[in-house]
């Protein structure tokens, strides 16, 4: 709901990215309705810059595709290239970036350009400890405005503190949905589970849960 944030969980291959994605608009439906109501802008650790663009082209090119103009990019250019923590280096190729510089790019950029909803796509997961929290203060002031926040990461500590809300993804289905307490609690005993099994165990696991996805397509 508008105001709220939603903390997506699940094991690797669960879903979770790619429903980020359909969110966002950056992967089309097969299947199924989505209604959007407002405008989104998505963070994600593997994705969402240019790596053969400078940090500066890569916040120019993002703001045009969403519908900015070069009147107001330059406006938000110095609020972006100041909490990227970025300095000079704003203005070399993101492809000599570390990850924790790619995520403080795309995260600046999301939250400066102030979207209705926000994906964010373990974004928080690479960085310093100290960038991190001023996103998540930055994120809670902008939950304050009355926006909307879908949240994809693993760091159950980090959802419980910021997220209303918990939807735990298996296979590409929905497990569990509801209070972010109960469904972290559930998830994080599964996940305790779960890592006691072998690796091979682990990997049978997986293999079931595909096998009963393609039964029910079926």
């Amino acid at each position: 709901e508008q105001g709220h944030s939603i903390g997506l969980l699940g094991l690797n291959g669960s879903g979770k990215s790619t429903l980020a994605n359909i969110i966002a608009g950056a992967s089309a439906l097969t299947d199924g309705k989505l209604e959007i109501h407002g405008n989104v802008s998505m963070t994600a650790v593997s994705g969402g810059v240019t790596p053969l663009l400078t940090g500066r082209e890569n916040i120019v090119q993002k703001c045009l595709l969403l519908g900015l103009s070069r009147k107001e990019i330059d406006a938000l250019m110095p609020d972006i290239i100041e909490f990227s923590e970025l300095g000079d280096v704003i203005d070399q190729q993101v492809k000599t970036y570390s990850s924790g510089m790619r995520a403080k790019l795309g995260f600046a950029i999301s939250i400066n350009i102030d979207p209705d909803i926000m994906v964010i796509d373990e974004a928080l997961s690479v960085g310093d400890p100290t960038f991190t929290d001023k996103c998540l203060q930055r994120m809670k002031a902008f939950r304050d405005e009355n926006k909307t926040i879908v949240f994809v990461s693993h760091a159950l500590p980090q959802v419980r503190d910021f997220c209303d809300c918990a939807l735990w993804l298996e296979g590409g289905y929905m497990r569990a949905i509801g209070n972010c307490d109960d469904v972290t609690k559930e998830y994080s005993q599964f996940i305790s589970w779960f890592n006691q099994l072998s690796s091979k165990e682990q990997k049978e696991y997986k293999e079931n849960i595909r096998k009963k996805q393609l039964g029910e397509k079926k």
